[in-house]
């Protein structure tokens, strides 16, 4: 290590580095605070999140010739990782160490270093409770070294721990030991001998913080006052604005409907979970589908502001024309079922779609099986407080 440099200079380089991480981490604490009430367990870290990473420490030279020509010097690293996987962190690095020289104190070693870093952490996301987040950490570099005239290869390895300034875990503080070692190939007149030095020191993770899971509903007395404060015609608890069977009261699990047998309520159809048959080739309705058609009479005349149109869809198989008729006649049928059963015949409509809009590929008979059915598409009618439209 042979070029000079005043030590002042390295160490206000250090302190500046410093300065500027603590500032970038002080502007990313607020984005992480958390906004809503939360519980005590982070959420997993996820991959590709960035942290940024300084040591500062004394250096020491372990082996001669170094050890009889340098002191206690210092070395300050900077790296940028990128997560992995909530135990591993990889990213570039860069390293600077000097060590003043036992004849005259102005005069430095100094050593450039820069490369690759690998870590392996306990993850950043462990359980508050669990010593109280702390994360032990271990690294290797790989390293491109620069002392003087000479290019060179470094390796580096080093454990540390990290502990969590505050509960948002932007800020991670603790002490470090790294072995670092400075390959010396075959140099006329230098000395063949590689170079060893250990660091001691501090390090600082600055890093997103994590996020925490959200209470779960019912420990939250704010979010449950908001929802009841909301309309809510048919007294269920789940707001209009919600709920999908606003007239007619249902638990919050089943988005305000009733819990019926046959059919589920979607905010755009009825879906059935039962098919609808029909005599072969024709539009007559077979009386096993009575009761599910029954249970759809019954959701549209509880659900006042339902408008619904019957379609219906055949295969693929006779020609398009008859395809057509056929689908058109069971969308009447199906509609004209509901209306003897109650259902208002202003609320409903039909259409017929042939073989046009598939829901299974038509090569197969369970697919073409599919493809015959009737759907129920479901519109809204927004109604006043009396009832009219």
């Amino acid at each position: 290590m042979i070029p000079r440099l005043r030590a002042n200079c390295c160490v206000r380089g250090a302190w500046v580095g410093a300065a500027l991480l603590l500032a970038a981490s002080s502007a990313r604490a607020d984005d992480v605070q958390p906004s809503q009430p939360r519980l005590d367990d982070p959420l997993p870290t996820e991959p590709g999140e960035f942290s940024l990473k300084t040591e500062l420490g004394f250096a020491f030279p372990l082996n001669t010739p170094q050890s009889n020509l340098f002191q206690l010097g210092g070395s300050e690293s900077l790296k940028a990782l990128w997560a992995l996987s909530r135990y591993f962190d990889l990213g570039p690095s860069a390293t600077y160490l000097v060590l003043p020289t036992r004849a005259d104190t102005s005069i430095l070693g100094t050593a450039w270093a820069f490369g690759g870093s690998l870590q392996f952490k306990r993850p950043h996301d462990a359980p508050s409770d669990s010593f109280l987040g702390i994360s032990p950490w271990i690294d290797v570099d790989a390293l491109y070294v620069r002392t003087g005239p000479l290019d060179r290869l470094g390796l580096a390895a080093a454990a540390g721990l990290a502990v969590p300034l505050s509960r948002s875990r932007v800020f991670w503080l603790g002490p470090f030991v790294r072995y670092f070692v400075i390959v010396q190939p075959d140099n006329a007149g230098y000395d063949d001998a590689s170079a060893n030095t250990l660091t001691i020191g501090l390090s600082l993770d600055v890093t997103p913080g994590v996020k925490r899971r959200l209470a779960p509903e019912g420990e939250t007395v704010t979010a449950v006052t908001t929802v009841t404060s909301c309309a809510d015609r048919d007294h269920d608890g789940v707001p209009d604005v919600v709920d999908v069977c606003p007239d007619v009261p249902g638990p919050w699990e089943n988005y305000g409907c009733p819990a019926y047998k046959k059919i589920v309520v979607k905010r755009d159809k009825l879906e059935l979970t039962e098919r609808i048959q029909f005599a072969w080739n024709e539009a007559t309705l077979l009386e096993p589908s009575f009761p599910l058609l029954d249970e759809v009479a019954r959701a549209l005349i509880e659900n006042k502001t339902f408008r619904v149109q019957v379609e219906g869809n055949t295969s693929s198989e006779g020609t398009e024309e008859h395809n057509q008729t056929l689908s058109e006649a069971r969308a009447q049928a199906v509609l004209a079922y509901l209306v003897a059963h109650g259902v208002p015949r202003e609320r409903l409509d039909s259409r017929g779609f042939a073989s046009t809009v598939p829901v299974a590929t038509n090569n197969t008979e369970a697919g073409r099986e599919a493809n015959r059915r009737v759907d129920f598409v479901v519109h809204f009618n927004i109604l006043n407080t009396d009832g009219s439209k």
